[in-house]
């Protein structure tokens, strides 16, 4: 079994020959029909590099079958444009959003992509322009290491290839004038669309902080506004997970769009309501950030659902939550941060110091 490509590059065999279906999920209870009978699956290089060894050593037992793999694409390419492998950063986007490689655009950059035909590559190129990025060489390569490999470069910006086939791989060298997204926590609030409501970047900084991501972690992000915590979440390590809850339905909307934007949309979920309606039935976090919603109830329930060693960050900015987070603080312990920020702005002729309202945020393990 496998693509109409990989057949045709067979010599002539008595074996039964299966052309794997598209898409992909259809083959898979068609190869179940041959379980029990010798059967050879043909993959494109080493198919557990973005491939389909995974998905089918998930599916059998180990005694069932054995891989065999060749060099992968990814060493293809880099052995034609004579790029350092570790140095490359390589992904496979046959499914994903090209959104997914908005962090990772910067001068100088280099990457190895696989997309899933030529007119993938031609919407990579225009998202590329519209980034700012339009400058960047991007070389196309069709069927590597096959009879019909070819490889053809052009600007982003003046991209006219219309005959790309699959399958199809992309080296992209990154240059332009376009924002490039810092590694620190706590990006500026202009990455973000949002109506006012979203954790400032100084406090978001500190509630990252605070929070202290860890890989393979799960969060809860309580009035998540924006989504900005959520997202600076994901985006400390590839294998964190968010649940994001917020009443409103157009932050909620606006929370899910932000996470698509920075090729997230498949670690966050977005829970629409009051969060305190829907704790029960969502993933248990490793860590929980409030930062709106706060009050007695929430907390109550909180600390009857989570597990002991859960960490939790609340911000609270009025009298009254403030009186609140003391007095949990008092009798569960944790830390109280009184965060105060002010900024130089316009006073008559002069400048002055314009003070925003002070934070107090309550950080705890249970």
């Amino acid at each position: 079994m496998g693509a109409e490509r990989h057949l045709t590059l067979i010599p002539e065999t008595k074996a039964e020959t299966v052309v794997w279906p598209v898409p992909f999920k259809d083959g898979l209870s068609l190869l179940d029909g041959y379980r029990g009978r010798p059967t050879v699956v043909l993959a494109s290089g080493d198919p557990f590099w973005f491939g389909a060894g995974s998905i089918l050593a998930g599916r059998y037992d180990r005694e069932e079958w054995r891989a065999f793999p060749a060099i992968s694409t990814f060493q293809l390419a880099a052995s034609r444009m004579g790029w350092p492998l570790e140095k490359t950063t390589c992904l496979g986007l046959h499914a994903a959003p090209l959104s997914q490689l908005r962090a990772r655009l910067a001068p100088k950059a280099r990457m190895i992509l696989l997309l899933r035909d030529g007119e993938a590559v031609g919407t990579l190129a225009n998202w590329l322009v519209e980034t700012g990025f339009g400058d960047s060489d991007v070389t196309v390569m069709e069927a590597l290491g096959g009879p019909r490999e070819r490889l053809r470069s052009r600007k982003a910006q003046s991209y006219d290839l219309n005959d790309v086939a699959h399958p199809v791989c992309v080296a992209l060298d990154c240059k332009g004038a376009g924002s490039v997204m810092p590694r620190s926590a706590g990006l500026t609030d202009d990455w973000f669309d949002h109506d006012g409501q979203i954790t400032k970047r100084p406090v978001r900084a500190l509630t990252l902080s605070a929070l202290a991501p860890r890989p393979f972690e799960h969060l809860w992000d309580i009035g998540a506004g924006s989504g900005s915590i959520g997202i600076e979440w994901l985006m400390r390590d590839a294998t964190l997970t968010a649940t994001a809850f917020e009443s409103n339905m157009s932050r909620a909307a606006r929370a899910t769009e932000n996470s698509k934007k920075f090729g997230l949309g498949g670690r966050i979920h977005v829970v629409e309501g009051k969060a305190i309606d829907h704790l029960d039935d969502q993933t248990i976090p490793d860590a929980v950030f409030i930062g709106g919603g706060l009050d007695e109830a929430l907390l109550q329930k909180l600390w009857g659902l989570l597990p002991t060693g859960t960490r939790l960050v609340a911000n609270a900015v009025t009298l009254e939550s403030e009186a609140l987070l003391a007095n949990w603080q008092a009798d569960k312990g944790g830390e109280l941060l009184r965060i105060e920020l002010a900024e130089a702005a316009p006073l008559g002729r002069k400048r002055g110091w314009k003070s925003a309202y002070p934070i107090v945020q309550w950080s705890v393990t249970l």
